[in-house]
């Protein structure tokens, strides 16, 4: 975000809790929270804060969120809020709209369900986002680095045939993101690349190798989301910006 917005004319202020960063603030810790924006005085505030496990991830997540909804609410600043698409079990059959019920079939889900509530709640003008997963196109991300361990060696494990999902590129994203900030959508607006693809899909275009192992995640013993399409039509007829497919990023 920081990348995208410098060069846009905005200035910048980059908050982080444990990563080195210019500003150092605890999402959990509403006060904390309140001063810093009251600080700074933003114009708009994009919040991307989460932990995606562990007995402190529905504190971040929602508790978090809720904070810096109110915060930005107080001083009357511009608030584009990052979520995801598995907030969608998955079982719907067909690509999900705005308009379809967060149905969450994992605790990570829910945790951002929740903090879409506590968002629309203190902030109702914000910009609920809804990516799906953030790749780079070079391998820099988690799920392409995954898909590069398992095809050196590193790792071993197999990648799901029926999770479907559809990866947006980390610059399209920040670009749509910064796009927002000046805009005045306010709800939820699922932003995804265009092209479809499984887990297994996915890492073969990574790494470029057929023979990749995989796996069924409907046969483990805990749900995970199945087909998470996002049906991006409002967002493309509301942005600028180009949201490449994922085929694209690995030609």
């Amino acid at each position: 975000m920081v990348d995208a917005a410098q060069p846009s004319g905005w200035e910048v202020l980059g908050a982080t809790h444990t990563a080195p960063g210019p500003v150092q603030v605890d999402v959990r810790d509403a006060a904390a929270v309140d001063a810093l924006v009251r600080r700074f005085g933003p114009g708009a505030i994009v919040h991307t804060a989460y932990l995606q496990d562990g007995p402190d991830a529905e504190a971040v997540t929602a508790g978090g969120s809720a904070n810096v909804a109110r915060a930005a609410a107080a001083a009357g600043a511009r608030l584009v809020h990052l979520s995801t698409d598995v907030v969608f079990a998955g079982r719907a059959g067909r690509p999900y709209t705005e308009a379809d019920r967060p149905d969450p079939c994992t605790a990570y889900g829910r945790a951002k369900a929740l903090a879409e509530l506590e968002v629309a709640r203190a902030c109702p003008a914000a910009a609920i986002v809804r990516p799906s997963l953030i790749v780079d196109g070079r391998g820099g991300s988690r799920h392409e680095q995954l898909a590069l361990d398992v095809a050196a060696g590193r790792a071993q494990l197999g990648f799901f045939v029926d999770e479907i999902r559809c990866p947006v590129h980390v610059a399209d994203l920040a670009a749509a993101l910064l796009e927002l900030a000046g805009l005045e959508h306010a709800g939820p607006l699922h932003v995804t690349g265009p092209t479809a693809v499984s887990r297994l899909e996915l890492a073969r275009l990574v790494t470029g190798r057929d023979d990749l192992p995989s796996a069924r995640s409907a046969d483990l013993p805990q749900p995970r989301p199945l087909d998470c399409r996002l049906d991006c039509s409002r967002a493309r007829a509301l942005l600028r910006t180009r949201l490449r497919g994922v085929r694209e990023l690995y030609q």
